[in-house]
């Protein structure tokens, strides 16, 4: 239960909350230039653009949940159980575990363009990386400074879709989101007017009155209708602190409080983590349920031409500035 979405003031910005019921250890992962990726198929990469973003590191491996490169190129998966269907390799096509798919993406594209031309030959393989790890069932989304797409592996293939809103969640497949947005398409942050009938007076008695049905649940239909209409609709200053600030604020309308949705006895879906990386300057901003207040990554002050992977710990414990 994931919501990711694309902003853009000054700067350009790509981010996302990751809401499962228990962590996985995951931290802030950059890997460098010469970092080597390593794939079950496609060719290896000895030298790519640098990446950065939060990961499971295993054997070694950055498994990533989302990340951003240098070029300003970011990817996240979030979750599609139900419909997202791997293949058996297939001669002739880039397969690719899906494991694989934001490092090998972005270790090798600078734009969204790029990713499409790649994405063409594409085929996400059912190979997960140890027993002990099955493969998560993901769908994606790819974005850059001017457009978004989202990538589904579906039963009857490898889809590709434009992200016109730059928002994605959950379950079901994107092109039922974009279907069900349109039922909203009278909600105004304007206020309200009488459409109802012109023979009677109506006076709205508070403002917000225009959005009256926007969605407040937690469904991934609905978060994605809050994320879209939240982000769409949003009014912010130009600079750094105002634009990661009000990303916050935007991914927050649609965050998981723990014990809301049950997953099992005793288990909650949560939002472990919410992301804002600024695909410009490559800093990685972040909060996690413990922590309310924002910590920071620069991708730049790292030693990029290095080969080897630079991890932080996400900072948990909640940090509390005392004015007095």
């Amino acid at each position: 239960m994931c919501t990711a979405i694309t902003y853009h003031t000054r700067s350009h910005y790509f981010g996302r909350t990751l809401d499962v019921e228990c962590g996985y250890d995951e931290r802030i992962a950059i890997t460098p230039r010469n970092f080597p990726l390593r794939f079950r198929e496609v060719p290896d990469l000895e030298a790519h653009y640098a990446i950065t973003g939060v990961a499971f590191v295993a054997d070694g491996c950055p498994l990533y949940f989302d990340g951003v490169n240098e070029k300003g190129l970011g990817a996240a998966g979030l979750n599609f159980p139900g419909n997202a269907d791997y293949k058996p390799r297939q001669a002739g096509k880039l397969n690719v575990c899906p494991y694989e798919f934001i490092p090998w993406l972005l270790g090798q594209c600078a734009t969204v363009q790029e990713a499409r031309k790649l994405l063409e030959r594409a085929n996400l393989l059912d190979v997960p990386f140890r027993p002990d790890l099955p493969l998560a069932p993901l769908h994606w989304i790819v974005a850059d400074r001017d457009s978004a797409i989202t990538v589904e592996s579906v039963a009857d293939g490898l889809k590709v879709y434009d992200n016109p809103v730059g928002v994605l969640t959950n379950n079901p497949p994107f092109d039922f989101h974009m279907l069900y947005l349109e039922n909203f398409i009278n909600l105004t942050r304007e206020p309200a007017t009488n459409r109802f009938c012109a023979s009677l007076t109506f006076q709205p008695y508070c403002n917000g009155m225009g959005a009256m049905g926007l969605p407040g649940d937690l469904s991934s239909p609905s978060r994605f209708v809050k994320a879209a209409f939240t982000k769409l609709n949003s009014a912010c200053g130009s600079s750094e602190a105002e634009s990661v600030s009000q990303f916050f604020h935007i991914l927050g309308s649609v965050t998981q409080q723990r014990g809301c949705v049950q997953v099992a006895p005793g288990q909650y879906m949560t939002t472990l983590y919410t992301s804002c990386c600024n695909m410009d300057t490559g800093v990685y901003y972040y909060t996690t349920y413990g922590n309310s207040q924002i910590s920071g990554v620069d991708l730049h002050r790292e030693n990029l031409e290095g080969s080897a992977l630079v991890t932080y710990p996400l900072l948990r414990e909640q940090q509390i500035h005392m004015q007095n």
